[in-house]
């Protein structure tokens, strides 16, 4: 039984997919889809033809988008942590899933293409930025008094939350003024598969138009 996975280091969503497997201690064949390594990319198209990055392929059976492999991971190839549980705790994980990738990623995102494309996304950028500091606001009065974002356990919604929180504080800083959010994103970067994440992301910093602050 073999476990492959297409990703870019610097890539946020593949961080998500990277996360729960380092944390479980999963096998698996680490695939760069960074163009310095020639023909994985074709690979990876041979597998999932839009070119998308995380792809997990398991066996020959192709998982494409990082909370549906995480949601394969946890079905096929169970380790000692638990993504998605059961009941009201599930519930609110999959809503804080969806909250980083829609909410944080989603309006971090057109500020990024408006620093590769300058002509093109300028108001979306500005309304994206306005966008992101509500969502940052709803995160500060509605983290719970707990480690994690839906409690004691890290789960699926801090494997979204890690690379969103990363790279949206480099486009909007979080600020002083929220203080529950910046210690919680303090928290992830400090658990040891995100820290692995940052770490091996770090020579693709040229990569983020922005630029990325020293302090990360």
């Amino acid at each position: 039984m073999s476990l492959t996975l297409y990703v870019h280091p610097f890539s946020s969503f593949s961080w998500k997919a990277l996360i729960p497997l380092w944390a479980d201690g999963t096998p698996f064949t680490y695939k760069n889809v960074d163009p310095s390594n020639p023909g994985v990319m074709d690979e990876l198209k041979s597998h999932w033809p839009l070119g998308k990055f995380p792809t997990l392929v398991d066996d020959g059976e192709v998982i494409p988008e990082a909370t549906c492999i995480v949601e394969h991971l946890q079905a096929k190839r169970p380790g000692p942590n638990v993504w998605i549980p059961d009941g009201d705790e599930g519930r609110r994980v999959r809503l804080l899933d969806r909250f980083f990738d829609l909410h944080i990623q989603g309006n971090m995102q057109p500020s990024v293409n408006h620093a590769i494309w300058p002509d093109g996304e300028g108001l979306a950028a500005a309304r994206g930025r306005d966008a992101l500091q509500v969502a940052y606001d709803w995160l500060e009065a509605n983290l719970p008094d707990a480690e994690w974002a839906a409690g004691d356990r890290f789960t699926l919604a801090d494997c979204a939350a890690a690379p969103a929180l990363f790279y949206a504080d480099w486009v909007v800083p979080i600020g002083d003024a929220r203080p529950r959010l910046a210690a919680y994103r303090a928290r992830l970067l400090a658990h040891p598969a995100v820290s692995r994440a940052v770490e091996e992301a770090r020579p693709y910093r040229h990569y983020f138009p922005l630029g990325a602050p020293d302090r990360d």
